[in-house]
């Protein structure tokens, strides 16, 4: 058997956009990638379908893989013949072990790339609207470790030399040996009033920053009880965030939001909430797929075929319009057969999807579900239409029934059907029991019933009680009502019920939290 290859790529500092383009490149390329969770699990995203995917965190039965193991499990997968991508935090170079990893696939004869990352030590400063040099202050820096114990530090750092020849000092894993640090760099020569910048989880939603000098940093560090991971910045630099601090300022910062949709609808929201500064976890619990059942897939082909009868098209969402277009295509049947049809959609992004096609509706309904379409729609219905109405097979009932009502025919088909997602990150699923998602979004009544099940499925036995502290943003009123029936609370319901409604309502719902801290 061929030996596979290993590409060992720095993820960037926790944003996931700052993974380069050939960063990327290797985790579309391989066949299996091992992550922690210093990598965002936005990034696995870009995986195509059926990589294997081997999490070396910690998880409730295992505490995190130790380095050795990961090693050799590495050279495992490629000699079985895999092209492995090994996704690292920031810079694998920087101290990020990678030299430890690639020695061990050179003794045995595996093939590896070392792919750069872009290192905390520039990233997470630069989110803290701090730039680690400047024409003006600082026009070199240096790199160096605080992980170390006092006497270990003392051995590996020259601080006289350090202190004095470069402009800004940037250490890495240094929280806890902070009161050594500035006592040396005083001692060699650094004036007390020098400003010092900590921060934490710099580039994600956890980012936290304290500000002091050398003389007060540590008494400010533990009033703050600050604690590891963080990036520590000594120097003139630091003074540039009064003005510069960006990432903090976003409307969104601080919000770590759980996506349930659909993985192929998920990244539209995911990146509004990105754009907003939040940061979104993917966790699709619904997956739509056309119908597999022959009698069903007939039936359906039956209906499209008498579309010369149809006064009425209906559409309740996007996915109805994508998949019954995709049905017309399958079965060569021609749009402009529906010449007698009215459309009708219930709400902008429905529409939307029809504009792209060349097709106007009539207008939208104030409320974006099926009664508003209703109310809306009422003075032009006449009994004895035909109304087609492409949905999905767990569709809400209340359309065709009031349409019976007003003397219509409607014709339901199921162009497509909603089952169970079963393929969820780990992380995602960590963060969760961790109390580390600070919002859940609900877009429709499956998320909230497949959500729970899904918990479940993974060993939840109480998820209601598992998720009853984490704020609920819900889409509108029947998916409020299918999660307080659930057990649930929600937080969030804005009153357009369209993600762009959702999105506002959760600025106003951050917005309103920070005012009150």
């Amino acid at each position: 058997m061929d030996k596979g290859k290993v590409y060992l790529v720095g993820a960037g500092p926790g944003d996931p956009k700052l993974i380069t383009v050939r960063g990327l490149e290797c985790l579309e390329e391989c066949e299996v990638v091992v992550y922690d969770r210093l990598a965002s699990p936005r990034l696995l995203r870009h995986l195509k379908p059926g990589t294997e995917r081997i999490y070396v965190g910690k998880l409730p039965d295992r505490h995190t893989m130790k380095q050795e193991e990961i090693n050799q499990l590495l050279v495992d997968l490629a000699l079985q013949g895999k092209t492995v991508t090994r996704l690292k935090g920031g810079d694998p170079t920087i101290f990020g072990r990678v030299g430890e990893e690639a020695e061990l696939l050179y003794d045995n004869g595996i093939e590896f790339e070392i792919v750069p990352g872009i290192t905390s030590a520039i990233a997470v400063p630069a989110y803290a609207g701090i730039p680690v040099t400047h024409r003006d202050l600082a026009s070199s820096l240096s790199i160096i470790t605080g992980h170390e114990s006092p006497d270990k530090l003392d051995r590996s750092i020259h601080w006289d030399k350090v202190t004095n020849a470069t402009g800004t000092l940037i250490f890495l894993m240094g929280v806890a040996k902070i009161g050594y640090i500035a006592d040396q760099l005083i001692k060699h020569g650094k004036p007390p009033e020098t400003p010092v910048a900590l921060i934490r989880w710099g580039t994600r939603v956890e980012q936290r920053t304290v500000v002091g000098t050398l003389e007060t940093i540590e008494r400010i560090v533990k009033e703050a009880n600050f604690q590891p991971p963080a990036v520590i910045v000594v120097g003139e630099v630091v003074l540039q965030r009064e003005k510069l601090r960006w990432y903090e300022n976003k409307p969104l910062f601080g919000m770590r939001v759980l996506v349930t949709r659909a993985r192929s609808q998920a990244s539209e929201l995911a990146d509004q909430i990105e754009l907003l500064g939040g940061e979104p976890c993917e966790f699709p619990v619904i997956e739509t797929v056309e119908p597999s059942d022959p009698a069903a897939i007939e039936s359906l082909r039956k209906q499209l075929e008498q579309a010369e009868h149809y006064q009425w098209l209906m559409f309740t969402s996007v996915n109805g319009v994508d998949y019954f277009f995709g049905w017309l295509r399958k079965f060569r049947i021609d749009m402009r057969r529906f010449v007698d049809a009215k459309i009708a959609a219930v709400g902008p992004k429905t529409a939307e999807a029809l504009a792209k096609r060349g097709l106007v509706v009539e207008e939208l309904p104030a409320k974006f579900h099926a009664e508003g379409l209703l109310e809306h729609l009422g003075p032009q219905l006449r009994a004895g239409e035909r109304v087609l109405l492409p949905r999905g097979d767990l569709a809400r009932e209340v359309l065709p029934r009031e349409l019976k009502a007003m003397g219509l025919i409607p014709t339901e088909i199921d162009v497509y059907e909603t089952v169970l997602a079963d393929q969820q990150e780990e992380l995602a699923l960590e963060w969760i029991r961790e109390k580390e998602i600070h919002l859940i979004t609900f877009t429709s009544s499956s998320t909230v019933t497949n959500l729970l099940e899904v918990l479940r499925r993974k060993g939840v036995t109480d998820p209601v009680e598992l998720l009853s502290d984490i704020p609920i943003a819900s889409i509108g009123p029947i998916t409020t009502q299918t999660a307080i029936e659930a057990g649930l609370k929600v937080a969030i319901e804005p009153e357009d019920s369209t993600l762009d409604g959702l999105l506002q309502a959760m600025v106003q719902y951050q917005q309103s939290n920070k005012l009150s801290q």
